[in-house]
């Protein structure tokens, strides 16, 4: 119900003045020592209101009973309609329920773990121009060695590219940063097929942090085909060394 239909409903003196049996019927329903003060009233709509109590339980801080009185015309008489125990402004709540396919995240999938098919997913498109037939459309599947159904739509490969390049895979991530040179001119370097080409490919160094996973191509790491570490110079001993172990002939 609006604010203004609640500022419109007039306050009802006999539903107001029936706080001991909202509370009667919030202690039926409570534990123990559970009710506490009395918070308020709240009128609903004509001759129905809800009484406020503070629920002292330690595990509902915050939350309180809320018992909803009503009366009929031209009586007296308060009867209980409903008791609930509702959440305050400052309650403890559970997250809000999501479904499953809008519950998993990067990372869940697990073995065994299987992703619900979204029919309509705007990452993907068709693989091919259906006739109608399918028997003809299946061998023009295979016939052109796709064998998916659907490929990535543009605006996957879009955001897909956006994902790796801002990172681990792309050159803001710390390791790139203090790289002495960048992937595309090192020689573990396998550029990708397709539309990601010109931006990324595969990195192939089994000493390196990235070793199989897609990089771009101004990534970097210290494992670089090309590179160098700046080697010491040999230490020279000018001082005479004197073996104390060492036999002379005589």
């Amino acid at each position: 119900m609006s604010t203004a239909v609640k500022s419109a409903v007039k306050t009802d003196a006999t539903l107001a003045a029936a706080v001991e049996t909202a509370r009667e019927a919030a202690v039926s329903i409570a534990e123990a020592d559970a009710v506490g003060a009395h918070l308020g009233m709240e009128m609903v709509q004509d001759r129905v209101a809800t009484h406020y109590f503070e629920c002292a339980a330690l595990a509902y801080r915050g939350w309180r009973w809320a018992i909803t009185v009503a009366r009929v015309p031209r009586s007296k008489t308060v009867t209980v309609s409903e008791t609930n125990l509702v959440p305050g402004e400052e309650s403890l709540l559970s997250p809000q329920w999501l479904p499953y396919a809008e519950r998993l995240a990067p990372g869940d999938v697990g073995p065994g773990d299987v992703t619900p098919l979204i029919a309509d997913d705007p990452m993907l498109v068709a693989g091919f121009e259906a006739t109608g037939d399918d028997d003809v459309d299946q061998v023009a599947i295979w016939e052109l060695g796709l064998g998916r159904a659907r490929v990535l739509s543009a605006e996957g490969r879009e955001a897909a590219a956006r994902r790796w390049y801002e990172g681990e895979s792309g050159p803001s991530a710390p390791i790139a940063v203090k790289a002495p040179a960048p992937c595309s001119s090192c020689g573990f370097f396998v550029p990708m097929a397709g539309a990601l080409r010109s931006v990324f490919g595969v990195c192939a160094s089994e000493w390196s942090p990235s070793d199989g996973r897609v990089v771009s191509l101004d990534h970097g790491c210290g494992a670089h085909s090309e590179v160098d570490m700046d080697a010491p110079e040999p230490e020279r001993v000018t001082a005479p060394i004197l073996d104390d172990f060492e036999l002379d002939p005589v």
